[in-house]
C-alpha cells in the first residue's frame, strides 16, 4: 500500500507555528520508518481547513488518491486533514469505498472495515472546534468594544501595549 504523508498549519504567517509543520513532518517520517509505510509523496500546506475547496495540495492529494495512485494518508491528527463537514464527508465517503484504505495518524489507524464511527466523531470535533473558537472570539471582540476599546490592533499612529494591570490597551505612537 502506498501512502501520502500530508502535513498542515493552520496559518499561512510565516512568524505564527513556524514550527508546526517541521515537527509534523519528522515525527511522521519516523513513523512511517517504524511501521514500514511505502510514502509516495509528502504534502506541506499552509492553508486553514475551515472552509471547503481552500487547500490545492489537499486537493490534489485527493485526486491522486482517488485515481488509485496512493491507498493511504499518513497524517499528525484528523484535525490537521479536516474541519468542515464536506472535507470529512469525503474523506470518510472514501473510506467507505475503500479508495483510502487507511488513514494513520500518530495515535491511530482509521480502515474502512472500522472506526468509522470514531473517524466521524473526531472530525466532527475539529469542526466543532471551529466553530466554538468563532464564537469565544467574537464574544471576546464585542467584550473589548462594550468597554470601549478597539476590538482589532491599533490604528496607524497608536501602539498596543499593556497597562499596570496587564491588560491591553492603545496608546499613541511616540514617533
Amino acid at each position: 500500500m502506498k501512502y501520502v504523508l500530508y502535513a498542515r498549519k493552520s496559518s499561512e504567517s510565516e512568524d505564527r507555528q513556524v514550527q508546526s509543520i517541521e515537527d509534523q513532518l519528522n515525527c511522521m517520517k519516523k513513523l512511517a520508518v517504524d511501521l514500514k509505510l511505502d510514502i509516495l509523496d509528502v504534502y506541506e500546506e499552509s492553508r486553514s481547513a475551515k472552509q471547503p475547496n481552500n487547500r490545492p495540495l489537499f486537493t490534489e492529494m485527493m485526486e491522486r488518491i482517488e485515481k488509485g495512485e496512493a491507498q493511504g494518508i499518513l497524517c499528525w491528527a484528523i484535525n490537521r486533514l479536516t474541519r468542515n463537514p464536506v472535507d470529512s464527508g469525503t474523506l470518510q465517503w472514501m473510506l467507505q469505498k475503500e479508495l483510502i484504505q487507511s488513514i494513520q495518524t500518530m495515535e491511530k489507524e482509521y480502515k474502512p472495515s472500522d472506526n468509522v464511527l470514531l473517524f466521524s466523531v473526531e472530525s466532527g470535533q475539529a469542526n466543532q472546534f471551529i466553530i466554538d473558537l468563532r464564537k469565544s472570539t467574537m464574544r471576546g471582540m464585542q467584550g473589548r468594544v462594550d468597554k470601549g476599546w478597539m476590538p482589532n490592533m491599533a490604528p496607524l499612529g497608536y501602539l498596543n501595549s499593556k497597562d499596570d494591570e496587564g491588560r491591553g490597551i492603545i496608546i499613541p505612537d511616540p514617533e
